[in-house]
């Protein structure tokens, strides 16, 4: 793996008193956001590029279904029209699909993939969700071990979908690792996480708006889990939470994940003009 400097913008923002924070959406090849986002008839190629006009950070969520490539990571440096960061979301063979024998050459062929965006310093973060599924048991603390230490060269935050996971001894171990803990909004079901604002490191928090959808949470149908538009009462609820958290790190990115109708980025416009509004941004 490349010990390559993560980001020479984002060490440049370490000696800065203030917190980098910066909202976007989770994805933003959504062909379905064309006339409600997007311009009618704009054409995907030229999605990244109308984004980038608007928001300065994006989770890529591709990397999750395969694997990046340094090829598609430089093209889309390209089709920035402004200088805007990038987190990437975990390939699933790293989270959900692991397997013992062969994930260590997933870690290699991820981390080349993802090597560009590093090398441009526009990479902020590398995020690890786990599913539900993944218990806070003997061999699953042993792989998250793992590959925290198997990325350590690169930025990391880290989304726990299963709330035994919220105990003292894992929030401890990610301080000690400087790997950020994904604070989430998300319905309030029996086993999920609850909502917080922890912050487990001093370089970067991260928080994912999921929807609060939930009579389609547990539906098979991923896209309709995340069918919701956060009101303005919902968003305003979480500026002491971002305040609080900004003031315990240097940068926080922020990702509305409720991407059904375009609703992720009417959600972060909102956001963001409340977070001016409160002298965040």
């Amino acid at each position: 793996m490349s010990t390559t400097k993560v980001s020479k913008e984002l060490s440049d923002d370490d000696s800065q008193s203030s917190c980098d924070l910066r909202i976007g959406t989770s994805g933003y090849d959504y062909p379905e956001w064309e006339g409600r986002f997007y311009r009618q008839g704009v054409g995907r190629n030229e999605y990244l590029g109308e984004y980038s006009e608007v928001f300065d950070t994006v989770e890529l969520n591709f990397s999750y279904y395969s694997m990046p490539k340094a090829q598609r990571m430089q093209e889309l440096l390209s089709r920035t029209r402004r200088p805007i960061d990038f987190a990437v979301k975990a390939n699933k063979a790293l989270t959900h699909v692991i397997d013992p024998a062969s994930w260590d050459g997933s870690v290699r062929e991820f981390s080349l993939g993802i090597e560009p965006l590093a090398a441009a310093g526009r990479l902020c973060a590398v995020l690890f969700e786990f599913p539900y599924s993944f218990h806070y048991e003997e061999d699953e603390r042993r792989y998250l071990d793992k590959v925290l230490r198997a990325f350590a060269t690169f930025p990391l935050a880290v989304e726990f979908r299963n709330a035994q996971w919220l105990n003292a001894r894992v929030i401890e171990g990610l301080r000690a690792r400087d790997v950020a803990l994904c604070a989430l909004d998300m319905p309030r079901l029996e086993g999920l996480p609850p909502v917080s604002d922890l912050v487990t490191s001093s370089k970067l928090a991260y928080v994912r708006f999921h929807g609060r959808n939930g009579a389609m949470w547990w539906d098979g149908d991923s896209t309709n889990r995340y069918d919701y538009l956060y009101s303005k009462d919902e968003l305003l609820g979480w500026i002491p939470r971002i305040e609080t958290m900004s003031a315990q790190t240097q940068r926080l990115r922020i990702y509305f994940n409720n991407h059904k109708g375009a609703n992720a980025a009417f959600n972060a416009r909102d956001f963001t003009r409340l977070a001016k509004d409160a002298r965040l941004l």
